[in-house]
């Protein structure tokens, strides 16, 4: 009987230590960066994303550099995020209907893939891309 007994503790202490596991899951900002950027450019009637200087560096020395034109800010808990996308257009699309596309695109794209609440995507439409036949 004293057998059972401990087996019991035992299992009880087995128990508590695993109501005690804690791990933790931490997504870079560059991670979503690239989320965002990807589903942005899916959007007909975006050309291209416009970064900095770096980055355009990084591109013409045939890096692809997936975060051009793309600043994500955590909140404080790091449980949600701010995105800003600055775009280049096609010539001859609706500015207001692309931009809803590319806001609703990205929000859902960084929801779904990393569980982050999307507070806002503001959009900057630094140029247009006219096509040269």
């Amino acid at each position: 009987m004293s057998m059972e007994t401990e087996n019991v503790n035992v299992n009880e202490e087995v128990q508590e230590e695993v109501k005690e596991f804690t791990s933790e899951v931490k997504i870079a900002g560059d991670v979503i960066a690239t989320i965002a950027g990807l589903a942005a450019t899916e959007i007909e009637g975006i050309a291209s994303m416009q970064g900095n200087l770096t980055n355009e560096l990084v591109g013409k020395l045939g890096m692809k550099n997936l975060t051009k034109g793309v600043t994500i800010e955590f909140d404080e808990e790091g449980a949600s995020v701010h995105v800003a996308l600055s775009v280049i257009m096609k010539y001859g699309y609706s500015i207001p209907k692309v931009c809803k596309a590319v806001q609703d695109r990205v929000k859902s794209a960084i929801e779904n893939m990393a569980g982050l609440k999307v507070l806002d995507v503001n959009i900057n439409i630094v140029g247009v891309e006219t096509e040269t036949k």
